[in-house]
Formats: C-alpha cells, sequence, structure tokens
C-alpha cells in the first residue's frame, strides 16, 4: 500500500510588500517578461512532486487571475498579517480534500529563482518527519549587533559620514556558529501546521514565518541546505540581483 503522503502547494500572494517602495504589489513587479507570481508558480511547476498550487491572495486582488500560469490554480483570500494568509490557505486545502498527515508546501510569491532541485529536497525531507522541514542556508556574513545612540563628538560625524544613518553604531560581533538565514518553500504536515497556528492565534503571538510557530511550542523542523540563488526581493536592488540570477539560470543545460 502507497503510504506516501499527498502534497500540496501553496503560495502566499495576499501582502502589499511595503518595504519594496512600489506603486504596485510587489508579487506582481515584472522581472524577464513575467510577473515574480508567475515565475515563483513555474518553480513549482519543475519539482516532481508538485501538480497544482493555491495561491492564497488579497480580498481587492483583480490581477491574479489575469495571469498565465504554468500550474493549474486555485485560490484563497489572506488575511492583514502572513500567518493570517497561511492559516486561509491550509483551511482552503483541508476543505479540498487534504488529509492530516499530508504536505503543505509553503513559498513566497517573491523567491522567483528557487531551484526546483531544491523544492524536492525539502519535500523529500519533510516526507521523514513528523512535522516538516524549511530551505535555508548557513550564515556566512560578519553579523553585529547595533546600538543606537542619540549624540556622538567625532570628526565622522563632523564630516556626515554615514549621514544616512548616523545614530546606529556596532555593539558587538554576534557568533554566527549554528545560525541559518531561513528560506522558502517551507513544508509542514497539514494538520500540525494547522494546529500551531490556531496557538499563534489563541496567544497574539509575532511570527515571521511558519517555522516560528513550530518553535514557539518547541516542535522540531528539519534545515534543509538551499541554494543561495534562492534570494528575496525584499528592497528595489533585488530585482537587479534576480534578474541576474534569472537569466543565469535560464543558460543552464
Amino acid at each position: 500500500m502507497n503510504t506516501a503522503p499527498n502534497i500540496h502547494a501553496m503560495i502566499v500572494a495576499a501582502g502589499r510588500g511595503s518595504r519594496f517602495g512600489a506603486p504596485i504589489a510587489k508579487q506582481y513587479t515584472m522581472l524577464k517578461g513575467q510577473t515574480l507570481l508567475e515565475h515563483s508558480v513555474a518553480r513549482l511547476a519543475g519539482s516532481t512532486y508538485i501538480d497544482k498550487c493555491l495561491l492564497v491572495v488579497a480580498a481587492d486582488d483583480s490581477t491574479a487571475q489575469t495571469l498565465n500560469f504554468a500550474l493549474p490554480i486555485y485560490y484563497a483570500i489572506g488575511g492583514a498579517e502572513r500567518w493570517q494568509s497561511v492559516q486561509a490557505g491550509v483551511e482552503a486545502i483541508i476543505h479540498a480534500g487534504a488529509a492530516a498527515t499530508d504536505l503543505v508546501v509553503i513559498h513566497d510569491a517573491a523567491r522567483p529563482a528557487v531551484p526546483s532541485h531544491d523544492i524536492d529536497q525539502v519535500i523529500k525531507a519533510a516526507m521523514l518527519e513528523p512535522y516538516g522541514a524549511i530551505l535555508a542556508t548557513p550564515v556566512t556574513d560578519t553579523l553585529k549587533e547595533a546600538q543606537y545612540q542619540t549624540h556622538i563628538q567625532s570628526i565622522a560625524e563632523s564630516k556626515s559620514i554615514g549621514e544616512t544613518n548616523p545614530h546606529y553604531y556596532v555593539k558587538r560581533t554576534i557568533d554566527r556558529n549554528g545560525l541559518w538565514q531561513a528560506q522558502t518553500p517551507q513544508v509542514f504536515r497539514v494538520e500540525q501546521l494547522r494546529r500551531v497556528l490556531a496557538y499563534v492565534a489563541e496567544h497574539n503571538l509575532i511570527i515571521t514565518d511558519e517555522a516560528s510557530a513550530f518553535e514557539h511550542l518547541a516542535l522540531p523542523i528539519r534545515l534543509v541546505t538551499g541554494s543561495r540563488q534562492n534570494i528575496k526581493l525584499t528592497y528595489p536592488d533585488d530585482a537587479i540581483l534576480l534578474a541576474a540570477i534569472l537569466t543565469a539560470q535560464s543558460q543552464q543545460p
């Protein structure tokens, strides 16, 4: 008997991307002739495990259904916070027939360059886990903790060096040993994700990704090393890097 879980893909695209500073929602930024959202769906389509995708969009979204996607698409309406959008997506997946032990693959619309091989690898890892697995990369940069000072007497200040952020100074270097930078997709057991998101709602917690919800309950989520090409469009400069990555990937055999 085949006991492999069914795989349900979800892209959360209900946010506005305020840090990106564009007049349109970030997921509709154009790169190489397609929106970020179309690129990201195409990456999921490259996985051997995924044959359709749920898009969680804002209630007033009038763009998503005008696009051309590489997978069959169905929709759910998101909430004010990311975790609320994921929660709405989980309920839609369950309503569509997902079993408790099935896996839900959650990807950011703003990560259009994730290699499809990485998607398969994190799904394979999650199949072996009771709760799930996420793509991530070990931190390699030197990390500094900052401290805020209202004034400093220095030659540098008088010459306006660093004037774009003049009041933050290095407090200490953070030991990067054991630190990882989270990516998506993040893959979880359907019912376990539903349970931890209910806990987040009940306790009014602030989380920055789905794995954070599991951390609050000390539930282990496996880390799977992902590609450093899988960057997220957050600031305008990121678009230049992503365009270069997508071009390079398209030229690979």
